[in-house]
């Protein structure tokens, strides 16, 4: 399988839920989502009817990552904190995550790197909504997970070429499927109703240069994917470390003091997520 049809990719990874391989309750929830005018009732129904979502909604809640440890008792709660785009992501996350570590081993714990690194470097930037660029953070290379489980053959031969090649995991992928896994998950974020700002994070996390409508979100989850790939948590399908885009440090003007300070952060609430979420 070489240079796919772009329209015939989009089209398949849209219709996920016809997919035999996709587990049945992230079918449910892409199709819940996938309501442009689902509420947050709506939400908190479909996750309490699921004990298993529910333990790890609060559980994620409750984590390092939220400054909740130990008080959010119920998914009303949690849904009513943190608004709706952010639940939905961490809803798709926790499903994910999963298979994320089936699919690749430590992409799981990357995503959560990345997470981490980019609601830390949102906060120093002074941004009014932190925990949308974490959502980012954590999806960003959901379109991995997507072509492992419609592509599982192709997909695991891209991941070798790339290693043994010595390129970006994109680079391979644009070869083999003529879109990337930054792509894949923009689509899907556009299908899941995500806010434009968000997706455009997502699809953009490794051409940030190109982010019209939200360029400091999209430099910051870029930035983040970079720095947790330099400091080697966990592992995004190659060992490259690629440079940070220079318009977008530019864009971000970040201070070696600011740099540590996340580094630090990193390492402390990493571990512990990671832990978390291997219960």
């Amino acid at each position: 399988m070489s240079n796919m049809d772009p329209r015939t990719l989009r089209i398949r990874v849209e219709n996920i839920s016809t997919i035999p391989t996709i587990p049945s309750v992230l079918k449910q929830l892409s199709a819940i989502i996938e309501h442009p005018k689902i509420s947050l009732n709506e939400i908190s129904h479909f996750v309490s009817q699921d004990p298993a979502l529910t333990t790890k909604v609060l559980q994620m809640v409750n984590s390092a990552l939220y400054g909740f440890p130990g008080r959010i008792s119920s998914v009303n709660h949690a849904v009513m904190l943190l608004g709706l785009n952010v639940v939905k992501g961490l809803l798709l996350s926790v499903s994910v995550f999963e298979i994320m570590h089936k699919a690749m081993i430590g992409l799981r714990e990357h995503s959560i790197g990345v997470a981490v690194a980019s609601k830390v470097l949102a906060r120093k930037k002074g941004l009014k909504e932190p925990e949308e660029v974490f959502v980012a953070g954590l999806l960003h290379d959901v379109g991995k997970v997507i072509l492992t489980l419609v592509w599982p053959e192709e997909y695991d031969r891209t991941v070798k070429e790339a290693e043994a090649s010595g390129i970006a995991i994109f680079e391979a992928e644009r070869s083999r499927f003529s879109e990337t896994h930054a792509a894949v998950a923009g689509w899907l974020a556009e299908k899941w109703h995500f806010p434009r700002k968000l997706c455009e994070c997502i699809a953009n996390h490794h051409r940030p240069q190109i982010s019209s409508l939200a360029p400091l979100e999209t430099a910051l989850v870029h930035a983040a994917d970079v720095l947790v790939k330099a400091r080697g948590i966990g592992y995004s399908g190659d060992s490259l470390v690629p440079e940070v885009n220079p318009g977008a440090w530019e864009t971000l003007a970040l201070g070696e003091a600011d740099l540590r300070e996340v580094l630090k952060e990193l390492e402390d609430s990493v571990e512990q997520t990671a832990e978390e979420f291997r219960a």
